[in-house]
């Protein structure tokens, strides 16, 4: 075992510096570039470098045919290090007077893409015109969120989320953003839409496409297979997906069907050869809140951010 994973890292014994230099080598990939970005030389990219591959026993950037390429750990440190690194800048950022036309900040926010697809095209004009040297990182939900999510919200300035069970815990606030409604959706050459009606057993039957469904217990978390459980429909499920805009490539050209919101299947359908059919019992609405650790109440750029997602939001209409 490396000294590394025999002893316990206390903060007070490490050069916190290190962790922007880490972040800035991950994403160039070259220290050259490293340097150029952090305003250094780089022979002292070079020798932050090493004191890292020491410290982690690992070589972090690896030479394969002329060029770096992350190894297996630097690629698991890589999203570890921006987040400590935003969670670092929040922190110092907090309680200084903010302007959003001069700062520099940059905001991170934990969605899925059907929320950054829906949101994002007017969250991303407001953010432009009024905090244009401000950065924003738009961290995208890879996988289904379980006991974790309170965890998570605290990593990042805010969430874009349904509400779930375990978002109601002490220190998070939210505050709703738009609704969405369910259809089904279909290939535009799928038998159900020859027909003029169908019912819960068609649905039955058929075989589904489902993001964000945990192969554990049912119903799972994810927002669809909760919708289906209250229609007392078990799907069968013949793809699991871990993004909502994959869901039309599984369901072009096949009997499949999938519970998906209005807003995101509207732009896709035309795209994908789909249609989109109404449900055949009412579903309830997909709601759509933006979740937030309480430490940010305070904070006048917090609350400038959520006053922007807020106005973006308004902007999709009813």
């Amino acid at each position: 075992m490396s000294p590394r994973q025999s002893r316990p890292t206390h903060l007070a014994n490490l050069d916190l510096n290190l962790l922007v230099t880490l972040r800035t080598l991950l994403r160039e990939r070259n220290v050259t570039r490293a340097a150029r970005n952090l305003g250094v030389t780089q022979p002292a990219v070079s020798a932050a470098l090493s004191r890292l591959r020491r410290h982690f026993g690992d070589e972090l950037l690896a030479r394969v045919q002329g060029a770096y390429v992350l190894t297996p750990l630097a690629a698991q440190l890589a999203g570890q290090v921006e987040t400590v690194c935003a969670a670092a800048e929040r922190l110092f950022a907090t309680g200084r007077a903010f302007d959003p036309d001069t700062t520099e900040r940059e905001f991170t926010l934990l969605m899925a893409d059907y929320q950054a697809t829906v949101l994002g095209p007017a969250l991303s004009r407001l953010f432009d015109r009024e905090a244009p040297h401000a950065a924003l990182h738009v961290q995208l939900i890879r996988e289904t969120l379980g006991s974790g999510a309170g965890d998570a919200i605290r990593l990042v300035d805010a969430m874009v989320s349904p509400p779930l069970g375990h978002f109601r815990t002490p220190g998070v606030h939210s505050a709703p953003l738009f609704q969405d409604r369910w259809v089904c959706l279909v290939s535009a050459d799928h038998p159900l839409c020859g027909t003029e009606s169908f019912g819960i057993e068609d649905l039955a039957r058929l075989p589904w496409v489902v993001p964000y469904h945990r192969d554990e217990g049912y119903p799972s978390a994810a927002p669809a297979t909760r919708q289906l459980s209250t229609l007392g429909i078990r799907p069968r499920i013949a793809v699991r997906v871990e993004s909502y805009r994959a869901v039309p490539d599984f369901i072009s050209g096949t009997r499949r069907v999938a519970l998906v919101p209005e807003r995101l299947a509207a732009p896709l359908r035309s795209a994908h050869g789909l249609r989109t059919l109404a449900c055949p019992v009412p579903l309830d609405p997909l709601e759509e809140h933006l979740w937030w650790d309480a430490s940010h109440d305070e904070d006048p750029a917090h609350s400038w951010l959520r006053d922007l997602v807020a106005r973006a939001a308004a902007c999709l209409g009813p």
